[in-house]
């Protein structure tokens, strides 16, 4: 049966709607109000126009085994060649399985001396026994990435690390601080419980931020925080008030400590989500979590009160604060 002009406009009606759905955009009264549904998750490095796009889990896996070799002084040279490695032997998951007792990022196997199996599927040991390798390759620098990951790997497929090598350089040059500001994520946090300052004077997801930097890039001077708490120094409002911000210390200014403080930066960006980082704010420029994280770095304007210009604008310190609730 032929349908009614009625019933077609109704069902043309509907589709417009669905399509608006789809689209996640809302109108209220003929006003754009916003996307319903919040941007996708995900981080992006971007160097020199190129843009390399990363699953989180990815993220905060390279974001590892990068800060290892910032912490041994390794250069980024050695970080592409990792990160190369790990894209295709795990695609930068840390994997529970592989061929034969393969196992994580760069599928070691135990019985080839790599570790025990709980071992190599600690990210941060695995990159440590990689670099460990990578190292006693002769002139490893100026070898091809294909042929510097395989002497280290023993790969039966050894030309396949040069597929990676193009996105392992963004992720490098962004991870070690290089290339600045180059690489941002999108997290919409989820809520979790309200937490009390420790005796430290941190909360417990200020404290693990602490521990998850200090097992990453070894010691590192840090402040905001003492015990008892903080009730001056900062501005009105700060979380630094509430245990939830650290700031790590990169003194002097210098262009040498100005990459380390990037390279800490991008690496708590990339971490963001599994240690629920809310702030992070360096060299004038600030990332947030949220609503806002898909705009990545964005300027920071300095408070305009009295105190060391330099600090002001955290030119020589990263400031990361953890949500609230």
């Amino acid at each position: 049966m032929p349908m009614n002009r009625g019933a077609i406009v109704a069902l043309g009606a509907v589709g417009a709607l669905a399509l608006a759905v789809v689209a996640g955009i809302s109108w209220i009264g003929g006003r754009g109000v916003g996307p319903l549904l919040p941007p996708r998750e995900q981080c992006e490095a971007t160097v020199a126009g190129a843009t390399v796009v990363l699953e989180l889990e990815q993220a905060e896996s390279a974001a590892i085994i990068a800060g290892v070799a910032v912490r041994r002084g390794l250069p980024a040279r050695a970080v592409t060649i990792a990160l190369a490695t790990a894209y295709q032997e795990s695609g930068l998951r840390n994997l529970a399985h592989g061929d034969r007792d393969s196992l994580g990022l760069f599928q070691q196997r135990p019985s080839q001396g790599w570790g025990t199996e709980a071992q190599v599927r600690d990210p941060h040991y695995a990159a440590g026994k990689f670099y460990d390798a990578l190292v006693k390759v002769r002139n490893y620098q100026t070898l091809a990435v294909t042929v510097a990951a395989d002497r280290v790997q023993r790969s039966a497929f050894p030309n396949a690390y040069a597929d990676h090598e193009a996105d392992a350089r963004i992720l490098a040059s962004a991870l070690t601080g290089q290339s600045k500001g180059a690489l941002s994520c999108t997290v919409n946090p989820a809520s979790a419980p309200a937490e009390v300052i420790g005796k430290n004077g941190l909360t417990p997801r200020a404290e693990a931020v602490r521990k998850d930097l200090a097992a990453t890039f070894g010691k590192l001077s840090t402040g905001g925080y003492r015990p008892g708490g903080l009730s001056t120094g900062h501005m009105e409002g700060s979380a630094h008030y509430e245990g939830r911000a650290i700031d790590v210390f990169v003194k002097p200014i210098t262009a040498a400590n100005t990459t380390r403080g990037w390279a800490l930066a991008q690496y708590l960006v990339a971490r963001a989500y599994h240690l629920g980082i809310k702030t992070i704010i360096f060299s004038d420029r600030i990332w947030t979590a949220g609503g806002r994280s898909d705009s990545g770095w964005r300027d920071y304007q300095a408070p305009d009160r009295p105190g060391n210009t330099d600090t002001l604008r955290h030119l020589d310190h990263v400031h990361v604060d953890v949500v609230e609730q």
